[in-house]
């Protein structure tokens, strides 16, 4: 593990006003990277993800949801509405390099912490904001809550087979795709910061996040007459790609099948039935009549026969593995996903690792998730936050 002045971002300082899930997970990302990250919270109750469960599992007096997006953070508890301690953000503002808020447009700005306000304390920041929606239109009121925009999106209407209501991602994608373009666009103000020596606006929302993340299946809706996707009414794995493409129940267990030839794969299952579509075109005309037909056939062995026959091939194939299976193998075991972090009070978890590698070094931080305002004292000395 490399040390922490080798780390790409070391001597970066963010502030970050977040709260949830998307801007403190930009925050998270620059602080795996090296940023140092203070987290401005309510001195009562403090971020409104602590008290945020994904299931009933309590760690340390918090959710698990707040643990592990605010690892390897400081807090600092501030009331922004309290003169006193607006003056101290401020100037904490002053030192820093970046700042990130994703609270509803216009609150920043009643709190005098709006881009332009912050600008004139601290022309070399870099500001980074997320929002709902964008700052325009009639739905910047709109709460900006990830399952609302998945389906304001059309993104629902991609999952699932042609049968089932719209189906939301079992994961907050709308959140996690706009804290990384938040990163993405931070990075590149710290880059035109070293040319031009100042600072900038980056804004992104969770609305255009999730359009962007769909930007190859809304290309083909622009380009093809407006036809709206179809989902395959038998084991739907893309809406946009014909058969075989799909999950698969076998004997035992699942299979997954990407695209390939259906000729090669009917050779290679012994499936004379689907001989019958030689025609490429038919693997999306007759996708369900394809589909129903592999769907039959595989469930009469099992998932390890079946890769047997299909991985010495190089037909794209997988098993379906939960994340008690998944742990086990060799290939999850060589990446070293996993580490321990360590709150101040001793608590320790386990979480996920940062995800890059630079120089083929890999980066953990055994710092756990702060309490609320643990760190106060300590910076307010380091920054002279409060006159003596």
């Amino acid at each position: 593990m490399p040390n922490t002045s080798e780390l790409p971002l070391d001597g970066l300082l963010v502030v970050d006003f977040s709260q949830f899930l998307a801007g403190p997970l930009a925050a998270l990302k620059l602080a795996d990277l090296g940023a140092r990250v203070i987290k401005i919270e309510k001195p009562v109750g403090g971020d409104l993800c602590r008290q945020l469960y994904i299931s009933n599992l309590e760690l340390d007096g918090d959710s698990t949801l707040f643990h592990s997006i605010n690892r390897n953070k400081e807090s600092y508890a501030a009331d922004l509405k309290n003169p006193d301690d607006l003056a101290a953000v401020r100037k904490l503002l002053q030192k820093a390099d970046v700042m990130i808020e994703n609270f509803r447009p216009g609150v920043m700005k009643k709190l005098g912490l709006d881009f332009e306000s912050v600008q004139q304390i601290n022309p070399r920041l870099v500001y980074g904001s997320i929002t709902g929606y964008g700052t325009k239109g009639p739905w910047v009121t709109k709460p900006g809550q990830d399952l609302l925009v998945q389906s304001l999106s059309g993104l629902v209407w991609l999952n699932g087979d042609s049968d089932q209501p719209p189906l939301p991602f079992g994961l907050a994608i709308a959140d996690m795709m706009a804290g990384n373009h938040l990163v993405q666009g931070i990075l590149s103000l710290l880059l035109r910061r070293e040319r031009k020596q100042h600072g900038g606006l980056v804004e992104v929302s969770l609305f255009e996040s999730t359009l962007d993340f769909q930007f190859e299946v809304l290309t083909t809706f622009l380009n093809d007459g407006g036809k709206s996707p179809v989902r395959s009414a038998v084991n739907n794995g893309h809406a946009y790609l014909g058969a075989p493409y799909g999950i698969y129940d076998t004997q035992d267990s699942h299979i997954a099948i990407a695209m390939g030839s259906i000729l090669r794969l009917a050779e290679l299952l012994g499936c004379k039935d689907l001989l019958q579509y030689h025609d490429p075109k038919s693997w999306f005309t007759s996708r369900d009549e394809i589909k129903a037909i592999l769907a039959m056939h595989l469930r009469t062995n099992t998932t390890a026969h079946w890769l047997s026959l299909l991985e010495p091939a190089d037909y794209w194939s997988a098993p379906v593995l939960a994340w008690s299976e998944l742990m086990k193998q060799e290939a999850f075991q060589v990446v070293d996903m996993l580490q321990e972090v360590r709150s101040s009070r001793g608590f320790v978890m386990k979480t996920t690792r940062c995800p890059i590698h630079i120089d083929g070094e890999i980066y953990k931080s055994s710092k756990g998730a702060p309490k609320i305002g643990q760190d106060n004292v300590a910076l307010n000395e380091e920054f002279e936050l409060r006159s003596k």
